[in-house]
């Protein structure tokens, strides 16, 4: 392989084909790192390029590609993260996953910046890269392992100094949302596990003792020492190193069984609350060279699982397992969380899929015929613990809980659709939010409904917008729609930068790579002194459009239109003026983001103009050569007797 000196990125891509049990090395290309930069932007291009509409996520056809940024693996804090993308099986659209850990830093130092992998293999298989070489394993012997046990397994046999990531029994059963867990605790959601599954990929472990070679080495180093001083010495970042997620239980009101209410910090037991957690914290600890070390280490004190040692219990964990299920026991969510980490579940779909069961048991849609004699009701933990071990092994009703919300809806009927709160397939909550950001947040992401695309949870955080200061200074428009594609477009440059969205908390900041245009300069300074590419405020606005459009683009071939981008409402409220009002509200909302995003109004589809300006005629010609296309009704199921099924419990 002959490629060009590059600075930044490493420049090489794996290619796996497990069919052939083929690895390759290919020269990543230099205009493509230039105008995609990395993560989520190359591995967008891939799919677009590579996975064809119509095809089974679950078959050999689907591609699965990892992607760290050109900052990971660099001095820059808060910058040990991969994309994990591919065409879901959960919602049938595009699905990317953004995990953190020590895995994503020492791929980069192996030197690598992308791994794309294809076809299915014969058995099971471990991908084991040792810096230069690398070579498929047979993984027999991991196979039917916890991510925990393989884990353990791969550092006694290859070294501790290796990092691995893996699936668990949930994704060699192929359920929906099985995510690939990095590390034992990081995960990168929207079911990549169960693509691996299919594909019988364990696990890639990865050994890295490279260096990324900087352009512009002393004044990259300067702007990542201030950057990092920022963080350390940030009044919230510290309060974040403190508690992390958890402070999300008492600020952003956490919804309890199945979004009936948001709880207010009274109503909130002493034991979920941010400072009820250290009783039963350890330590803390951080991705690869955080200087904010926002995840928790925690011992479980009793029961059945008692001294058992996590980490890493995030809010999310916290609501969807716990109290959107009506779940409010801190020893019950440490002990879910701890097994949704070693069978490889995600716990916001394994949570809200759970949670909407539980609203069709109480509502008398489903009985005990249909649970297999489980009981439902709200508070019963036993019986949701159990729950979610027949989910990981698709035993039982968990055989149904693993097709997630949306396709347990359609199986079930009964009007079970009316309660299944989704946009494009998945999860979302709760509905009847006012008209505003956070409805058209979830309404637009590329992933379906969603609270990181455009980080539309915090618009709350900062009153009138997640922009106090430009706001105050004018650069930043108060009108929601702007805002929101702010937002977006930062948020979609985290993902291809190689960086944490915690990052973006703090956007008026000069230092911390700033988000907005002109205040995009920071960003653009650093990424010139690392690349060599000379970056500005305009190229890096325009690399943020280019990726969100061209995810645009996949979901036009999957049949997405319009009427996906939808209002979640009560059921109640059919047919009334307010939903009618709301209704309308929405309409108007979305054709102003489709005309600020350069989408046509009556399907958002990029217009051949938008796609040319940011260098995608290929993308244009490919959608109006080949459309329209069958219109998305949620991913293609199975017979449920078709399934991988059983396993050891853990």
């Amino acid at each position: 392989m002959t490629k060009e000196k590059m600075y930044g990125w490493r420049g090489t891509v794996l290619r796996v084909d497990l069919t052939r049990e083929k690895i390759t090395k290919q020269p990543l290309d230099k205009e493509v790192a230039a105008k995609f930069i990395g993560g989520r932007g190359l591995n967008t291009k891939v799919l677009f390029d590579e996975v064809k509409p119509g095809i089974d996520p679950l078959g050999p056809e689907n591609v699965l590609c990892l992607s760290s940024g050109p900052l990971t693996g660099t001095s820059v804090s808060l910058s040990s993260r991969i994309e994990v993308s591919t065409l879901s099986p959960y919602s049938g659209i595009l699905g990317d996953g953004n995990s953190g850990g020590e895995f994503p830093a020492f791929l980069r130092l192996a030197g690598y910046d992308q791994i794309i992998i294809t076809g299915r293999a014969s058995n099971p298989k471990c991908l084991w890269i040792n810096d230069g070489n690398v070579e498929l394993r047979d993984a027999s012997d991991l196979w039917g392992r916890t991510t925990w046990e393989t884990t353990d397994m791969l550092h006694e046999e290859l070294g501790k100094d290796v990092k691995v990531a893996s699936i668990g029994q949930a994704g060699e059963n192929l359920v929906r949302f099985a995510c690939t867990v990095f590390d034992k605790y990081c995960t990168a959601a929207r079911g990549s596990g169960a693509v691996c599954g299919s594909k019988k990929l364990k696990a890639i472990a990865v050994r890295g003792t490279g260096k990324v070679e900087l352009a512009k080495p002393d004044e990259f180093e300067k702007l990542a020492r201030e950057d990092r001083e920022y963080f350390l010495k940030d009044k919230f970042q510290r309060e974040i190193h403190k508690y992390g997620t958890h402070l999300g239980v008492i600020r952003w009101g956490p919804d309890y069984r199945y979004f009936k209410k948001s709880l207010r910090p009274e109503e909130i037991p002493d034991g979920l609350k941010p400072e009820g957690w250290k009783k039963y914290e350890l330590g803390r600890y951080g991705c690869h060279g955080c200087v904010v070390a926002c995840k928790d280490v925690f011992r479980i004190p009793e029961g059945k699982y008692k001294g058992e040692v996590g980490k890493s219990l995030e809010y999310e964990t916290i609501f969807c397992t716990g109290i959107n299920c009506g779940i409010l026991d801190p020893l019950a969510i440490m002990e879910m969380g701890n097994l949704a980490d070693k069978y490889g579940l995600d716990t916001i779909p394994l949570g809200n899929t759970i949670a909407f069961a539980k609203e069709l048991y109480n509502r008398g849609i489903i009985t005990k015929e249909d649970t297999g004699g489980l009981s439902l009701d709200w508070e019963n933990v036993d019986a949701q613990i159990e729950l979610i071990h027949q989910t990981a092994l698709r035993e039982g009703f968990g055989n149904l809980i693993a097709e997630g919300m949306y396709s347990l809806a359609k199986i079930i009927g009964r009007g079970a659709m009316d309660y299944c709160y989704h946009v494009k397939g998945l999860s979302r909550g709760p509905p009847n939010y006012p008209v505003g950001v956070f409805t058209l947040a979830h309404a637009t992401s590329t992933r379906g409904a969603d609270h990181l695309r455009g980080r539309s949870w915090s618009f709350g955080e900062n009153d009138p917008h997640l922009f106090p200061e430009w706001v105050k200074k004018g650069l930043v428009s108060t009108e929601p729609v702007p805002a929101l594609i702010i937002s977006e477009n930062a948020v979609t440059l985290t993902d291809t930068i190689g960086r944490c969205k915690g990052s973006v908390n703090n956007w008026p900041s000069a230092v911390p790579l700033v988000f907005k245009y002109p205040l995009w300069d920071g960003l653009a300074k650093l990424l010139t002194a690392e690349t060599g590419f000379e970056y500005d405020a305009a190229k890096i606005v325009e690399a943020a459009e280019r990726v969100y459009s061209l995810e645009r683009a996949f979901l036009i071939r999957q049949g997405i239109t319009r009427k996906h981008d939808k209002l979640v409402l009560w059921p109640q409220r059919k047919g009334t003026p307010e939903e009618k009002q709301d209704l309308e509200d929405h309409a108007k909302m979305l054709t102003e983001y489709y005309e600020i995003r350069g989408w046509d109004s009556e399907n958002g589809v990029p217009t051949r103009q938008t796609l040319e300006r940011l260098g995608l005629k290929y993308v244009a010609d490919e959608i109006e050569g080949h459309g329209p296309y069958p219109e998305w009704e949620g991913p293609s199921l199975w017979p449920l007797d078709r399934y991988p099924h059983g396993g050891t419990r853990t």
